[in-house]
């Protein structure tokens, strides 16, 4: 996913509406997200869907870094020599 480019990717939701089919094209295009206004505010992101996979993927590879990190405060972590005698087993 590219940066906002914040003269193109922010855009009123009565603007939204009118150019559904645009907007949709121009994210699959950009890889860019959109954020839709509402009075004034920030209200929502559209994004393209493969930045979306991309976006949920990296999230679990983090939440797996944070257990991780749990773990081994807890003492819970196993040693190199260890994990080769347990795969050796199967």
């Amino acid at each position: 996913m590219f940066k906002i480019q914040l003269d193109q990717d922010i855009q009123p939701l009565s603007e939204f509406r009118s150019k559904v089919a645009f907007y949709f094209d121009k994210i699959k295009k950009t890889k860019r997200p959109l954020i839709i206004t509402q009075n004034g505010k920030s209200s929502a992101i559209l994004i393209d869907v493969s930045a979306y996979q991309s976006l949920v993927d990296k999230l679990e590879v983090l939440e797996d870094i944070k257990l991780a990190e749990e773990q081994i405060v807890q003492g819970m972590e196993i040693s190199h020599q260890e994990v080769k005698k347990r795969f050796a087993k199967r």
